[in-house]
């Protein structure tokens, strides 16, 4: 019998893990029927994901940290169940601009765009800018949904910066405009991009979330495998608009190098007690948050591993 499990997405070649798990095999080897969803900001994913419409969601672990925690911007009918069942990258955030920008004083009277005010790396942005001595009346935030919408608008010159995902910031630099500066630069470890789910369903259905993982950590040890590298760099060009085989091999020395994909998928302890520090610094209604545990249930990637 084959499961079907909703996977609810941001657009982007950060999917190559899924897009290889489906390519290669890996899902169907898990008996599991996987359909990806894209979704066009935060709000819209988390929102669909507490209220069941998809299973699993691969997003930051700040939103469900967010939901979690009452301060997500979307409304919410129901009390949400959701956490983390297995970590994935830094979120590979940088902060691209228009090519008359030259450094962070050149933002001051300018706009900027984030996915959602209280969620979506906006509160990384908002650090950024503190660090580098811009106050937040010194510019001005407007939601412009996923990063898929926010590299549209940022190529079409309709504000100043924002944050994008590798690869939209090699993209972003082949058209003619500029990665200001790395999050790596100043948060050495963030958690970005999760795997999560409500805590009902996988109660529910246990093996077949374990299935899940198992097949997408077959395609991250495939990914990693440097005899592959010219397949996965091929997954990219046919899956991403605009991508070329040079930046395809570029995207692939980010994801694939140091600081990239992590290559079990593992939680990143240190990069969620920065997340959870931002929160506790940016987020509303305040709260100090400082527990990793209630977000977390990691009992299901340890079965998938064999280690439960």
């Amino acid at each position: 019998m084959v499961d079907t499990i909703n996977v609810i997405v941001f657009p982007g070649g950060f999917n190559l893990p899924l897009w290889t798990a489906d390519r290669q095999g890996f899902f169907a080897r898990q008996a599991l029927d996987v359909r990806l969803h894209l979704t066009t900001s935060s709000m819209e994913q988390l929102a669909g994901l507490i209220k069941g419409q998809w299973e699993i969601g691969m997003t930051g672990f700040d939103n469900v940290v967010a939901y979690q925690e009452g301060q997500g911007e979307a409304e919410i009918d129901r009390k949400p169940d959701l956490f983390v069942f297995m970590g994935g990258d830094d979120a590979f955030l940088r902060l691209v601009v228009q090519k008359d920008i030259g450094s962070y004083t050149d933002l001051k009277g300018r706009t900027l765009t984030v996915d959602a005010m209280t969620t979506g790396f906006a509160f990384v942005l908002r650090k950024m800018l503190a660090l580098n001595g811009i106050k937040e009346s010194d510019v001005n935030f407007e939601r412009a949904g996923g990063v898929m919408q926010r590299w549209e608008a940022l190529k079409a010159g309709q504000h100043a910066g924002t944050l994008l995902l590798t690869p939209f910031d090699l993209l972003a630099e082949k058209v003619g405009l500029r990665v200001l500066q790395s999050a790596l630069a100043v948060f050495p470890n963030y958690q970005g991009i999760v795997g999560a789910a409500r805590r009902a369903w996988a109660k529910e259905n246990p093996e077949t979330l374990q299935r899940f993982i198992r097949a997408y950590l077959d395609a991250l040890a495939w990914l990693f495998d440097p005899a592959n590298r010219k397949g996965a760099e091929q997954i990219l060009v046919e899956k991403v608009p605009n991508m070329t085989p040079e930046l395809a091999a570029a995207t692939c020395n980010i994801f694939l190098g140091k600081g990239g994909f992590d290559p079990e998928a593992r939680i990143d302890l240190a990069g969620i007690q920065q997340v959870l520090a931002l929160r506790s610094e940016y987020g509303h209604p305040k709260k100090s948050l400082t527990d990793p545990g209630k977000y977390l249930d990691l009992g299901y990637y340890d079965a998938a591993r064999g280690l439960a």
